[in-house]
């Protein structure tokens, strides 16, 4: 029986007892380290895609997106406390629900990993491309973008995605530390924002509130659906939900670190966009006929290239919005270092996104699903070599030739899937195995999980059709292989029993190494 290949959860925790890791966190470092994991890319590249799918309604986005994030987590973090171990929601699906299941969701966060790694190298190609142009230096168009957007391909994003994937192959890893000193470059770049232009909102850039209304003229525009997009700005919440382990009073202290940190990025992201919108306005870019433009479209890009022409440059048709912003209203400088952040930090989340897709990759072949020899450690660099080069290449396709919204609906889509799968999993356990014990146990789990099943499946179905199609597309590929493979190889479904998620070989998890707080 194909639902009965479930991983034991038992020579899981076994697995987990030899770490014994020391239980030091409290609630203000899990929150210092959840605001660390979440701001980054979303704010600093979306904040435009928002602005042409949403209008001044997209500080509505952000806060619906924030309370999906908060119930998805609160479910996350049950199982995370309970399988503690590094293989995110494929090892909680693989020990609740089967190995197909498990599969499916393995599948999906290849996807989720690969295609935001890729997202990311775009955005940050964006304001590479703005502070060359800014010192003078202007790369022909049809370098700086793919086919989606009127050029041919999007050169410093390809060259990016390679140039970390390189790194990776030979083995450079970024330590807590590093990680800190960007986390307060990105928090300091955007507190100089939000301080800089809140004096300078004006009330009418805020009217119309809602031009596209709350769903839209199609799928993927107004407040909800720039909901969907704004998802990707929170990507890297679960960084809590894995430290359970960690954590001291873990009942206590997941969930308070968890809505703290989800509710200051919240606030944070809600001025940022505030500051965006009341200086500049941020009403979406019509068409001829009055017909809302596609974000990232042809369509869009002459009609940008247009108002250009004429001395205008709407929030919405900027790459680079906050350094956009900060030029626009006076503040080349401070626009110029804003940039200077985001190139500087953008590189250090294309790597945590790539260390992410190469450990489920690892864990899913060393478990049978794919053919070990993609698990294969290179003799003299100690990384997975063969998946980390299949994953560079294929993250370098995608951001040379796909627009930076398009990849982030992608890349949700694969998110939403996978948190929806961890909510159900959380409500199969609780029948299943009542009496396990639990560290942590989500609050009011028959309210709460039910809503993170709502909320991920309303968010997914208010992303763009193309998107949301990327999804069972990807996911009937999956089968395919695992029918024709993973099905005949599983050890699971061979009677070996083993948890790979923790050798001492594995990629380094997809979050950064917690900075000590002793």
């Amino acid at each position: 029986m194909i639902f009965g290949r479930v991983k034991s959860l038992d020579a899981i925790l076994a697995t987990a007892e030899k770490k014994s890791l020391h239980r030091s966190l409290g609630a203000f470092q899990l929150t210092m380290l959840g605001i660390g994991a979440i701001i980054g890319t979303g704010i600093f590249v979306l904040t435009a895609e928002a602005a042409q799918k949403a209008g001044p309604g997209m500080m509505w986005s952000f806060v619906i997106a924030g309370l999906v994030c908060v119930v998805a987590a609160l479910c996350y973090s049950e199982l995370a406390s309970m399988v503690p171990v590094s293989g995110s929601a494929y090892t909680y699906t693989y020990a609740v629900m089967g190995e197909l299941l498990a599969w499916t969701v393995g599948w999906a966060l290849i996807l989720e990993y690969a295609v935001a790694a890729s997202a990311v190298s775009v955005g940050w190609s964006g304001y590479f491309v703005g502070l060359l142009a800014n010192a003078g230096i202007n790369l022909p168009m049809e370098l700086t973008v793919g086919p989606y957007a009127g050029g041919i391909v999007n050169l410093p994003a390809l060259v990016i995605a390679l140039l970390v994937t390189w790194l990776l192959m030979i083995g450079t890893t970024e330590s807590a530390r590093v990680n800190a000193v960007l986390v307060v470059i990105k928090v300091t770049a955007l507190t100089l924002f939000v301080v800089l232009t809140l004096p300078m909102m004006k009330g009418q850039n805020f009217d119309p509130f809602l031009p596209n209304g709350w769903f839209g003229q199609m799928a993927g525009l107004g407040a909800v659906g720039a909901a969907a997009s704004i998802f990707f700005a929170y990507v890297g919440f679960d960084a809590v939900s894995t430290a359970a382990e960690e954590t001291k009073n873990p009942q206590r202290n997941v969930p308070i670190g968890l809505i703290a940190s989800l509710g200051i990025c919240t606030i944070f992201y809600l001025l940022v966009a505030a500051g965006a919108i009341g200086t500049m306005g941020a009403q979406p870019v019509s068409g001829p006929a009055g017909e809302i433009l596609a974000p990232g479209s042809t369509a869009l890009a002459e009609r940008c290239a247009s108002l250009a022409a004429m001395g205008q440059e709407p929030l919405v048709c900027s790459r680079e919005a906050l350094a956009h912003v900060m030029r626009q209203i006076g503040y080349p400088t401070i626009g110029n270092a804003i940039g200077i952040a985001a190139f500087l930090a953008l590189p250090s989340v294309i790597l945590i996104m790539l260390f992410g897709q190469t450990r489920i990759f690892f864990v899913m072949a060393r478990d049978g699903l794919l053919p070990e020899k993609l698990a294969s450690i290179h003799p003299r660099w100690k990384t997975p070599h063969i998946v980390t080069a299949i994953t560079g290449v294929a993250v370098a396709c995608f951001a040379a030739f796909l627009p930076v919204g398009k990849l982030a609906d992608i890349s949700n889509s694969g998110t939403l899937f996978a948190f929806f799968m961890v909510a159900i999993a959380v409500l199969a356990l609780r029948i299943k195995d009542p009496g396990r014990h639990r560290p942590f146990r989500t609050p009011l789990v028959w309210i709460v999980a039910p809503l993170a099943i709502l909320g991920t499946l309303g968010l997914y179905l208010n992303l763009p059709f193309d998107a949301k199609m990327v999804l069972p597309v990807w996911g009937g590929i999956g089968l395919v292989l695992y029918f024709l493979y993973g099905y005949r190889k599983s050890h699971v479904g061979r009677g070996i029993v083993e948890v790979h998620e923790d050798d001492p070989d594995a990629p380094p998890p997809p979050v950064p190494p917690v900075p000590s707080f002793d």
